[in-house]
């Protein structure tokens, strides 16, 4: 096979060996093109005059029912399963055993390799495992784009085709780039082996050596090595001592294989039998098999794993099935354009970083990992969730001015930033930014924002390797407040449980229902010593400035008292002993649980202030996973329920005279934004992105107009319950801008 040669006679010698060496009476090679079809391209037994001439649609007939699944088919009786269906040109009613295998490349389908026999025979597994090791072969021809001449015109192999994947929106904001793979695929170029017992040595000696690296990772506790935590770590051991994988690893190198190309067979596929699970946990379990595959990998072939080969291109977008949030921070921030995730989640450590770095995210993406290839153009739209790799010009073009747009708006924003926040009918308003690492702090002022209404502390946490030293705490801190200036910034106390699990918190419990159990403020009341060093290094970090503190998930009055005296036993403590103290604390809580609605005004007597925790407290009073896709758009926020409970803590707010705001994901859309001032909530914290749009929007905005309208439609039963129509409507008739 290594001979010079034209590539048809090269599939033609590939097809006729096979035949040979499995006494089969056929033996045929199917590719796949880009509009879905799978080609006839070489054959023994069939009727030569149908090859390019043969055509199956993916899912038609056996070889398309392979293709579609990525299974193979060993059939006695071929003519009796549902899918078989007759060609007349190709001759093969004759025929009645069929082996067919999908011809795979990184768990993505190339095409589809059959053999058939006139005889009634189900053929061996070591037959089976044969031709799937001279598909893979075939997969790399195709990659390699040896077949593309052979192709008629006008027609493309699936391989660099153009390609539009839908997922799900995580982080706005478009981005155009090249792909930078987060676990680069590692190409195997050497798949013949010449002396199989050599290679099995090899192989061993790479377990081995991987093996005591995951062995030293353990004993040591670099729980972050790669961002993953010590029960990750623990499966990969397991994994690394699977028999059964070295077993199927074996197999393969005694086909005929080299050690790497027999590791790539197996996770091939591995991943091409899992593209079809749904089970979270498993498909957890394969990004687990994968990684450690890369790994065996680089131990072959001799590559440091801690290093990354390729230099980034300026506009990286970086294309992962999963990845940790310490990771993504491994890329340097000017380099990066976008993500796209084969995962993930809204609530996703990853994806909360990214969106605080100003990165779009689209996740959900199934299988963009094995259609990418680095350095591929792609573009990531994250307002509608989709994605296109290898854009056709006319697309690049058309989102390259789309961003042009983006762009202009966003200085029509910073124009706006140093204009009184007023509305129309002269009501003032407050627009504050949400904020969790040091990378947000620049865009503090880029944004206008007037302060950090939302400092997330737990993403400290979430990135590191261990529980955070106080001295670290404090360090953070004191940068934030500093970078701030004369601006406020609330910090929200420790809110880590339900989807913020750190890796290296043993003592975690598992729970059936994560978001309503032990996190955020019931966490840090059960745990008075972790509490206590943050309120501590926050006390200390805020010397000479006022400060104020949100705690997280409140549920009862009491959780405040027994916070308030744990802080005010580190003051007591920091005067003691000679600390500089703040000119003034301010104790606030967030208003996420629905039980406080129904205690409004003891709240406000037991808080300095309150923030409305939108996102909880709508998922709460709706029961709705705002992590599951399924239901997550079901109901709409700005509805007549949720007004009105909003309305009822603005209305007990100003009767008890306590400052309110809302820091939720209704706060930075302009429609929303509208309605909450109209309902007396007019201090709002968002990302730096969205405040442009919502300051342009209410700065527009008649608010006693726009009252008067809301005040109707959230008292009268009988219009519908969504009231978005009517405040758009309301919109577009006084020019309001609010896309």
């Amino acid at each position: 096979m290594a001979e010079p040669m034209e590539p048809q006679e090269r599939l033609d010698r590939i097809v006729r060996q096979i035949a040979q060496n499995m006494v089969a009476e056929v033996c045929s090679a199917y590719v796949l093109r880009a509009d879905g079809v799978l080609e006839l391209y070489a054959t023994v037994g069939l009727n030569p005059m149908a090859v390019h001439q043969t055509a199956l649609r993916l899912g038609q007939g056996l070889v398309g029912t392979i293709a579609s699944s990525a299974r193979p088919l060993n059939l006695a009786e071929a003519q009796k399963h549902p899918a078989f269906q007759y060609l007349p040109e190709t001759g093969e009613e004759v025929y009645n055993s069929f082996l067919g295998v999908p011809i795979l490349r990184a768990g993505r389908t190339l095409g589809v390799l059959v053999v058939q026999n006139e005889a009634h025979r189900a053929y061996g597994e070591d037959e089976v495992e044969a031709l799937e090791t001279v598909a893979m072969v075939i997969g790399e021809l195709i990659a390699a784009g040896e077949l593309k001449r052979l192709s008629h015109d006008g027609v493309e192999l699936d391989l660099n085709r153009p390609v539009t994947s839908s997922g799900r929106a995580l982080a706005e904001g478009i981005g155009l780039g090249h792909v930078v793979l987060h676990e680069p695929r590692i190409v195997v170029t050497d798949l013949f082996n010449e002396d199989s017992e050599a290679e099995i040595e090899r192989l061993a000696a790479a377990l081995s050596s991987l093996r005591l690296t995951i062995d030293d990772m353990l004993s040591r506790r670099e729980v972050a090595f790669e961002g993953e935590h010590r029960d990750v770590l623990e499966t990969y051991r397991m994994f690394a001592h699977d028999k059964g994988w070295v077993r199927r690893l074996e197999e393969a190198i005694r086909n005929g294989l080299t050690a790497e190309a027999s590791v790539e067979k197996v996770q091939s596929d591995m991943r091409a039998r899992m593209s079809a699970v749904n089970d979270p946990y498993l498909r957890e379990r394969m990004n687990d098999f994968d990684d450690l595959a890369n790994r065996l990998l680089r131990e072959l072939m001799g590559e440091d794993i801690a290093t990354r080969e390729e230099k980034l291109p300026s506009d990286t977008i970086v294309v992962a099935r999963t990845m940790g949030a310490a990771e993504l921070l491994d890329y340097p921030r000017k380099n990066l354009r976008g993500l796209v995730l084969e995962d993930g989640a809204p609530t996703s450590h990853v994806v909360i970083v990214a969106r605080a770095m100003g990165i779009p995210v689209v996740g959900q993406v199934k299988g963009i990992v094995a259609l990418s290839e680095n350095a591929d153009p792609i573009i990531v739209d994250g307002l509608s969730g989709d994605v296109h790799l290898r854009p056709q010009p006319d697309v690049e073009a058309a989102y390259a001015e789309k961003v042009r747009f983006r762009a202009r708006r966003q200085q029509e924003y910073r124009d706006l930033r140093d204009k009184p926040s007023v509305t129309r009918d002269g009501e003032a308003f407050h627009l504050h930014m949400n904020a969790g690492l040091l990378v947000d702090l620049p865009q503090l002022d880029e944004s206008g924002a007037e302060g950090i209404g939302l400092f997330r502390t737990e993403l400290q946490f979430m990135v590191a390797d261990t529980f955070p030293r106080a001295e670290a705490q404090e360090s953070l801190y004191r940068s934030v407040i500093e970078a701030a200036g004369p601006k406020p910034v609330i910090f929200r106390s420790l809110d880590i449980g339900g989807d913020k699990v750190l890796p290296y918190f043993r003592s975690a419990p598992h729970e059936e229902n994560p978001a309503l159990g032990w996190r955020a403020i019931r966490l840090s009341l059960d745990r008075p010593g972790l509490f206590r060093t943050q309120m501590r290094a926050l006390l200390k970090a805020s010397a000479g400035r006022e400060l104020r503190v949100m705690l997280p998930m409140v549920t009862d009055i009491g959780e405040i008292e027994q916070a308030r005296s744990i802080i005010n036993r580190e003051v007591q403590h920091l005067s003691r002993f000679g600390h500089g103290l703040p000119t003034r604390l301010h104790i606030g809580a967030m208003l996420e649980v629905p039980a406080l609605l129904f205690d409004l005004d003891a709240l406000m007597k037991a808080v300095d202030f309150v923030s409305i925790g939108s996102n909880d407290l709508f998922q709460f009073l709706t029961a709705t996973d705002r992590g599951n896709p399924q239901i997550a758009a079901r109901f709409e926020p700005l509805s007549r329920p949720f007004l009105r409970a909003l309305k009822s803590v603005a209305e007990a707010a100003a009767r008890n005279g306590v400052s309110l705001s809302l820091c939720g994901e209704l706060a930075g859309k302009p429609l929303s934004a509208m309605a909450l001032a109209a309902i007396g909530i007019r201090d709002l914290s968002m990302s730096a992105a969205s405040i442009g749009p919502v300051k342009a929007a209410l700065l527009a905005t008649n608010l006693a107009e726009l009252r008067a309208v809301i005040d109707t439609a959230i008292e009268n039963d009988g219009i519908a319950t969504d009231m978005q129509p009517v405040i758009r409507e309301f919109a577009d008739k006084h020019d309001i801008p609010y896309n």
